[in-house]
């Protein structure tokens, strides 16, 4: 057959994970013990509630030294005025009195502010979908503790690591049609939103983001899914036969194509993708005559009929 040049789309089919585009690790402000932790996973939160604490004991301490040392930095600055009035002290020491009491009040500050933050609120209606520590836990400062969402009001995702041959064929805006286990026969359409610019170091993979179209289900966060991304396909992209590609290896194989000579020539292909009938590839020129019949019983030089 007479190759031609083809813009078809490949499909990319990934499994994933439904989230939501509003999902927040909350962490606590400080390190320390953790007190309590007052939801469970799956629960529901409201603004405003109380979700988790930490042992009072060292930030407690923390903010007493703070204002025990602010006091006295407040007499020392009282002293030095009283005997720069006397001229006892010059006006550099008294400066520097005055310097001493603006820093030991804003340490003052800063400890009372972490001690309101040993707790975590929720910043807005949504559930729970992760606990990560327990009561009597020990959690560095910033330590995700929780990770919650906005209750669905933020666009539903679908999460999947691509390999770099399909994550170098998906493009933003790609549609996609996904499919889930809890809904069987319910596909859902969705869009490629990002992509991720580097790969993950815990899988190799690269990260993609599909945002679900006008979703009408239940969704849960967590749910599986699995997608089949359209791509726009290659402007250099022949398709072929599935027939026709022999000895295929990954993203690699070859093809017999019918020289001038009546000849059957090896060719090497890059394989970009598949359709339901055909193999996207390149390496081919748009003049050869594929074989398309017969392929796995040529050798290089076999004489062949073109019919």
């Amino acid at each position: 057959m007479q190759v031609r040049p083809s813009r078809t789309a490949a499909t990319v089919s990934v499994p994933g994970l439904f989230t939501t585009d509003d999902e927040t690790a909350l962490s606590f402000l400080s390190g320390g013990i953790v007190r309590s932790v007052l939801v469970k996973e799956g629960e529901a939160v409201k603004v405003g509630q109380l979700l988790a604490t930490l042992e009072p004991t060292s930030i407690d301490a923390q903010v007493q030294q703070a204002q025990l040392a602010y006091e006295r930095a407040e007499r020392d600055l009282q002293r030095a005025e009283a005997l720069y009035r006397d001229s006892v002290i010059s006006l550099e020491t008294v400066q520097n009195a005055r310097t001493g009491m603006g820093v030991a009040k804003e340490q003052l500050t800063a400890a009372q502010y972490g001690r309101r933050h040993a707790e975590i609120r929720a910043a807005g209606d949504g559930y729970v979908l992760r606990k990560f520590v327990n009561e009597g836990q020990l959690v560095g400062a910033g330590s995700p503790v929780l990770m919650v969402n906005g209750a669905g009001r933020g666009a539903w995702l679908l999460k999947a690591g691509l390999s770099d041959k399909d994550w170098a064929q998906v493009q933003v805006g790609d549609s996609a049609t996904i499919h889930a286990d809890a809904f069987p026969g319910q596909p859902m359409r969705a869009v490629v939103s990002s992509k991720s610019a580097g790969a993950d170091q815990r899988t190799g993979t690269f990260l993609v983001e599909l945002r679900i179209i006008d979703p009408q289900l239940g969704l849960a966060s967590g749910l599986y899914g699995k997608a089949a991304i359209r791509t726009r396909g290659r402007a250099d992209a022949i398709a072929i036969p599935y027939e026709a590609l022999l000895d295929g290896d990954a993203d690699h194989g070859h093809v017999f194509v019918a020289g001038a000579d009546s000849k059957a020539h090896k060719q090497a292909v890059t394989v970009h993708g598949i359709t339901n009938t055909h193999v996207l590839v390149s390496g081919l020129d748009t003049t050869a005559r594929l074989i398309v019949k017969g392929g796995p019983y040529l050798t290089e030089g076999s004489t062949v009929v073109v019919r």
